[in-house]
């Protein structure tokens, strides 16, 4: 059996609703839906789906850092937009940190997220050459 070990956010729902920022089984880890909110939760990027997607981008390699890898251990992304008539500009940004990576991705419209404001929230897989 892998040694799990769970990452915090330190948001205050997170014992409420039952989640981890990040979890890691021997060498995968998986990054929660994050959005563009920083520790005092406020939104960054307000109506900016690139700035949105460059800050969500810049939380989630913080949490694979903690959890000893990098972007370049990602093999998979999830954006969920609510406007996907904005791709290029989450786009920009995700080819920004991803272009020489090229995990596989999905990006798929939904009709809201949990707060209004939220234009983006990605997930991602990493897995690690060892564990």
């Amino acid at each position: 059996m892998h040694q799990r070990t769970n990452y915090s956010s330190g948001a205050k729902w997170e014992g409420s609703v039952g989640y981890s920022r990040a979890v890691k089984v021997g060498n995968i880890i998986e990054v929660s839906g994050t959005v563009a909110v920083d520790e005092a939760n406020n939104l960054i990027g307000e109506g900016d789906a690139y700035l949105q997607t460059k800050f969500i981008i810049q939380k989630i390699e913080a949490v694979l850092l903690q959890a000893g890898a990098t972007l370049a251990d990602v093999v998979r992304t999830r954006m969920f937009v609510t406007d996907i008539g904005q791709s290029e500009a989450y786009g920009r940004a995700h080819g920004e940190a991803f272009a020489t990576i090229r995990p596989c991705t999905s990006m798929i419209e939904v009709k809201s997220l949990i707060q209004p404001g939220y234009l983006i929230e990605i997930e991602v897989t990493a897995i690690l050459s060892e564990p």
